[in-house]
């Protein structure tokens, strides 16, 4: 009876212990990388700079590096496509900035932004005029808005005790007074949370009635009533109009779920999208049923845009037949935009024109008039301050865009007509001007396409000359440019390009003319840093002076490399070397790509990126390996070839032949050997992993994050893919590594975040997957990373994938035996 009482006893104490402890004994932990890893991934990275829209300051802004897995743990609501936090009624993850230094591009002096204790600051914006700077503090139980002055850095919270409601996004805009913000809040009042029935009324129940609904497979949808009763309570809002300076507020309309609410550029409107039941289980709220409408600024009714019914039924590469797109023209007081198909939303169907764009005037009471009609649909439209418009449209079949310019009174006229995959013939972006209102916050109004919102981002024009700036793909790869496009003309004169020793790109011109411009600066050599750049005497001078923040990574070396395909693609990838790689040594080498398809091979073959950016590596890149004596053939291209809907008919060959020219160019170089290269990716990069070890044996093994396995699971589409599982069930199979599991015989280690939020990514596809290898006999290991959706962030899950990849790449690369040579060959 004692030894019974003495076992009890003991049992107690462990239970005690670990209940104490939070975990059972022996349960997995969390792995650290070597130290010297830590030491890189652990610094401060560089802040990221904001121009006002004076151009007179720019907004120095500094985040916490990564939050922490307790951060990650915290309660989260995942209902119609959104992530929400339940506690402070926004999103689940947050910026983390905890710092705002604003420093003057004149002199250089600056000040500091006063800002709260334990700040957790996000959704930083400059008022219309730039005084004024305001930011959202998120507490542990609610959001605040703050508002600071840019010439002191006196900041106070504005919002009182009214809960800011950051759901569907940010929650407010500045109103062109420049001493107004239009909010959404938390409605007063509200009550308790719908409780959960803890017995269930009856089955949950979906049903069609023979309508045809295509839809990629959407995570965090709503399932039940209870989510649904719990999607109106959290997302409802209050609309509110606050004064900067006294905090004063004064009510808009009555509580709605707001997916957007966009000023007019006179402040007088508010464009608002209102969803409403039924909610769909299908899509995310996006695509939920609405009510688009146009208030006053006392929240009456103005004018009812449209009744728009949920978007299922959509066709996959439709639109909706009613207005979408739903926007203020940037360059009046108070017109509102949209467009219309006249195709039935579909590309199947065989018309003239595909889409119109239409155009309604503030008192809003007339019927709305035609402003335009496109050939092709609709892309996109853009107007100059003196009301000229560039309107894009483009045509899937040919994979063409182009832009035409419309003047009032005269015939439209072709600027561009381009392949969009082309990134030699990409003439670059409208120069915006800032200063002539704030965007919208939340959803996008039904489905964005035309430029800005609340007035903003009017296009910048001098004289007849809007400017243009862009990456500047080149043969010699990137060179950031600005150009002077004439209107009237057309011809286009290059202002800069960056020289072919740097890479510096254009943040805006500082002046109408463009004489002097904002760029941001960098060499292999040179950490990237700020500067006023003039033109005329090709001079420059900074504005900030910020230190390598990774001093170790300085004995990497990188290259640009080009090589050729067996079908003759041209491909391209940086090369880098660990730090003290001599010339001449063989080094395990690691691949990590990610394939696109393109609608012909000379597009394909057209070289994008630079080898003159300074590195600095964050996260869990797999740039860190080279602290461990590995090379990275970064980026390798594998580009997928076909005209219109064709590419992926030959997938799996193109893969495969991709990757044996990277492996012959970087065994060619003298680099690497081929018993010791591994490859990996994430994603679509992860697929293609998976892919290139089924098909080949080109590689010793191979590291596939968060992707993508079984096609049949994703049956009305994927990436670039358009037809349907029903109409190519073979394509399907033949790329889905899922069906060639049996032929895997290289390890492979499969992760992937246990909350992913990626349509089409479901974590079954990598559960499922890893079942079918372990069947077959495969060397595979699985690891699942508890609060993480696709994108990884705590600081533990990112430091054990890191070790996980040097652990696994160490064993079945660095360490590996020589193989067979049979075995080395392409399947």
């Amino acid at each position: 009876m004692r030894k019974r009482n003495s076992a009890f006893a003991v049992a107690l104490i462990i239970i005690a212990s670990v209940a104490h402890f939070g975990q059972t004994p022996n349960a997995p932990r969390y792995l650290m990388p070597p130290k010297e890893i830590v030491a890189a991934f652990d610094v401060q990275p560089l802040p990221t700079a904001m121009l006002s829209p004076t151009k007179q300051v720019i907004a120095l802004i500094s985040r916490r590096v990564y939050p922490t897995i307790a951060e990650l743990s915290q309660p989260v609501l995942r209902l119609a496509g959104a992530r929400a936090n339940p506690k402070t009624n926004g999103p689940q993850r947050t910026t983390n900035i905890f710092a705002i230094t604003l420093r003057k591009i004149a002199d250089g002096s600056e000040v500091k932004v006063t800002v709260p204790p334990q700040a957790n600051l996000s959704n930083v914006h400059f008022s219309p005029d730039g005084l004024r700077l305001s930011f959202l503090n998120t507490r542990d139980n609610a959001i605040e808005l703050w508002v600071a002055e840019t010439a002191t850095g006196r900041a106070k919270m504005v919002s009182g005790t009214d809960r800011l409601n950051a759901t569907t996004g940010d929650p407010c805009d500045w109103l062109h007074d420049n001493a107004t913000l239009i909010c959404n809040l938390v409605p007063a009042g509200r009550g308790p949370a719908p409780p959960e029935p803890t017995v269930p009324t009856g089955p949950n129940i979906q049903e069609t009635s023979g309508k045809a609904a295509p839809a990629a497979t959407y995570e965090d949808m709503i399932k039940t009533a209870h989510d649904e009763a719990l999607f109106e309570y959290y997302f409802t809002s209050q609309l509110a109009a606050i004064n900067a300076t006294t905090g004063s507020r004064t009510l808009i309309g009555r509580p709605a779920i707001f997916e957007s609410v966009t000023p007019s550029p006179s402040g007088e409107y508010l464009l608002v999208s209102k969803i409403k039941r039924p909610f769909s289980h299908l899509i995310p709220m996006s695509g939920f049923p609405e009510d688009a409408e146009i208030w006053t600024r006392r929240g009456e009714l103005a004018r009812k845009i449209a009744d728009v019914p949920s978007r299922e039924g959509v066709p996959l590469t439709g639109v909706p037949t009613g207005p979408r797109g739903y926007r203020w023209r940037q360059d009046q007081p108070a017109t509102i935009l949209w467009t219309e198909a006249l195709d039935g939303g579909s590309l199947r169907n065989k018309v003239p024109f595909r889409d119109k764009i239409v155009s309604l005037a503030a008192p809003f009471k007339d019927a709305p008039t035609e402003f335009a009609k496109t050939e092709w649909r609709f892309a996109n439209l853009s107007f100059t301050e003196k009301g000229i418009a560039l309107l894009s449209e483009s045509d899937r079949a040919s994979r063409r865009l182009r832009t035409w310019v419309l003047e009032p009174g005269a015939e439209p006229r072709k600027v561009w007509d381009r392949r969009q995959d082309a990134a030699y013939e990409n003439p670059g972006t409208p120069v915006m001007r800032r200063d002539s209102g704030a965007g919208g916050f939340g959803g996008g109004g039904g489905g964005g396409g035309f430029g800005g919102g609340g007035g903003a981002n009017v296009i910048m024009q001098t004289g007849d000359f809007i400017y243009l700036t862009g990456q500047g793909a080149s043969k010699e790869g990137d060179r950031p440019f600005i150009d002077r496009l004439n209107l009237k003309t057309l011809a286009t004169e290059r202002l800069f390009r960056s020289d072919a020793k740097s890479y510096e790109t254009v943040i805006a011109p500082l002046s109408d003319d463009a004489v002097t411009i904002l760029t941001r600066y960098e060499t292999p050599t040179d950490p990237p840093n700020y500067y006023v750049r003039d033109l005329s005497s090709n001079s420059r001078r900074a504005v900030t002076d910020f230190k390598d923040p990774q001093p170790q990574l300085r004995g990497v070396q990188h290259q640009f490399v080009t090589y050729q395909r067996k079908d003759g693609v041209k491909l391209s990838a940086t090369l880098y070397l660990p730090p003290g790689y001599k010339q001449g040594d063989r080094v395990p080498v690691i691949m990590w790509a990610y394939p696109r398809e393109f609608g012909d091979a000379d597009s394909a073959s057209q070289i994008s990126g630079s080898a003159n950016r300074f590195t600095i590596v964050s996260g869990y890149s797999h740039l860190f390996l080279l602290l461990s004596g590995y090379a990275i053939f970064d980026n390798p291209t594998m580009p997928i070839v076909g005209p219109g809907e064709t590419a992926n008919d030959h997938y799996v060959d193109q893969l495969v032949a991709s990757a044996e020219a990277a492996i012959d160019k970087v065994v060619d170089m003298g680099v690497g050997d081929r018993d010791r290269i591994g490859v990996g990716g994430h994603s679509y990069g992860a697929f293609m992993t998976a892919n290139l070890l089924a098909h080949s044996r080109l590689f010793r093994a191979g590291f596939a994050e968060s992707g993508a396995y079984n096609r049949s699971l994703t049956p009305f589409g994927f990436q670039s893919e358009s037809r349907t599982f029903w109409e190519v069930p073979d394509l399907y199979a033949r790329m889905s590594p899922f069906w060639y599991a049996n032929q895997i015989k290289d390890p492979i280690l499969l992760m992937h975040g246990e909350a992913d939020d990626n349509s089409g990514t479901f974590p079954i596809q990598s559960e499922r997957f890893y079942m079918a290898l372990k069947g077959q006999g495969a060397t595979v290991r699985y690891v699942t990373l508890p609060f993480e959706a696709h994108g990884y962030a705590g600081r533990e899950t990112l430091l054990h994938i890191l070790a996980e990849r040097i652990n696994w790449f160490d064993k079945y690369v660095k360490n590996a035996p020589p193989r067979m040579k049979e075995e080395t060959s392409a399947k």
